[in-house]
């Protein structure tokens, strides 16, 4: 029986990661739908009956100000559509900061929407390599490569804009206020009553609770107790694609539904693929890529020769009209966060430029502020899970009034997903 309203919303820091959490629900027969900004009564009403909602956002890179603005009316969204948990799903290894994409400033935007005094931080997401023990973080470098403390891992302790100097959660937290945060440490998930030992030894007074994944096992117990927690009313909770995981687990068998939507059969076509993200990882698979025509781009001359763009598009329009796949990667930019949006936004209109005129079957955006800031330049108003690929990167379909774009596969890539052969087997599936 179809679901009244949505009883699950997320609010996505970035695109990829939105995308991430579509899967997860999607993955377990949830009906859920990935919006790419509020939507409007006709895009609702276009999307059919759905048990969860999704919005990708770009909070990631925002300073607070901003972020207040955008998860205000976010959050006003979701507590008008009555759903009974906002998930605000930030990134797995918890890269972020006072001044931009701050966990803290989020937390005070939706807040005031969400009346229920329980705040879950669910610390880790295994099937990425993520893991919370005791309080702190830890991460795995690669697609099953070694695993580092946070702030030893030799990509996020170097960020460029939020680099990872605390392993702890809790201090990591309270430097973006909030301060009283409680611990549940995975020892406690132990037991066949663990959740009512987790809901009696609740502390009252706190801010928040951040809660440890050790294991995927682990989930299913935090999804109980969630569960529990949200009879108090509509719930905000803080964390990666695990939050959604955790209560899948045990979402109600009447909402069961087919994992994959009756979305048309793929088109014909080359792969275009944007490359923006500086991680080793991507650039790793991208030295590893042997299917598609590289194209480099000079983010100087990108951001100030507007012929050079032109004859961008043009290359990118030929060799994609030969039939051939196509590898946009950029260089590196000044280490200036307004740089990096700058060239992140020009991306994205060399993007929407290309797909003007050429024909394409798939659609490939490496890089978390890149997917968010190149994707919000296209007319697509909606993303449904087609299919996984590699976690933390599924295989998605568009949806767009315009019927050169809706339709079209897209896969929206973190810098730290995918094994080194990802962009070969995106052109090859």
């Amino acid at each position: 029986m179809a679901a009244a309203r949505p009883s699950y919303g997320w609010y996505g820091d970035d695109f990829t990661g939105a995308t991430d959490t579509l899967a997860a629900l999607a993955e377990y027969g949830v009906r859920a739908l990935l919006f790419l900004r509020i939507p409007t009564s006709k895009q609702l009403a276009a999307a059919g009956p759905l048990d969860a909602i999704g919005i990708a956002g770009a909070t990631r890179s925002m300073a607070p100000d901003a972020m207040t603005a955008e998860l205000d009316a976010a959050g006003r969204f979701f507590a008008e559509a009555g759903v009974d948990i906002l998930h605000y799903k930030c990134c797995s290894t918890f890269d972020s900061a006072p001044h931009v994409g701050s966990i803290g400033a989020a937390v005070r935007a939706l807040r005031p929407h969400f009346a229920n005094p329980f705040l879950p931080i669910v610390g880790g997401q295994p099937n990425l390599g993520r893991y919370c023990l005791f309080g702190n973080l830890f991460a795995a470098a690669g697609s099953g490569g070694p695993v580092h403390r946070i702030d030893r891992h030799p990509t996020m302790s170097v960020h460029p804009v939020t680099p990872m100097a605390e392993a702890d959660l809790r201090r990591h937290l309270a430097a973006q206020g909030l301060e009283r945060i409680e611990l549940i440490d995975y020892r406690s998930y132990e037991g066949t009553d663990a959740e009512n030992g987790l809901v009696a030894g609740l502390a009252a007074d706190r801010d928040a609770v951040l809660l440890d994944v050790s294991r995927t096992e682990d989930l299913a117990v935090i999804g109980r107790l969630l569960r529990r927690k949200m009879n108090n009313g509509p719930m905000l909770a803080i964390g990666p694609s695990s939050v959604a995981q955790a209560l899948a687990t045990s979402w109600p068998s009447a909402r069961q539904t087919a994992a994959v939507s009756d979305a048309p059969a793929p088109r014909p076509g080359p792969v275009l693929a944007l490359v923006g993200s500086l991680s080793p990882v991507t650039r790793a698979q991208v030295e590893a890529s042997a299917a598609y025509e590289r194209i480099g781009i000079d983010t100087a001359s990108l951001l100030s020769e507007p012929a050079y763009s032109l004859a961008l598009e043009q290359e990118a329009h030929a060799r994609l009209s030969a039939g051939q796949h196509v590898m946009l990667v950029t260089d590196r930019p000044s280490q200036a966060p307004g740089n990096m949006e700058n060239v992140a936004l020009a991306t994205g209109r060399l993007l929407s430029s290309i797909l003007t005129t050429a024909a394409i079957r798939r659609l490939v955006v490496a890089g978390g502020d890149t997917s968010s800031l190149a994707v919000k330049s296209l007319d697509i108003w909606g993303l449904s899970y087609r299919a996984a690929l590699v976690p933390g990167a599924p295989l998605c379909r568009t949806h767009s009034d315009d019927p050169r774009l809706d339709g079209l596969d897209i896969v929206l890539k973190g810098g730290q997903m995918g094994p080194v052969g990802f962009f070969d087997a995106v052109a090859a599936s």
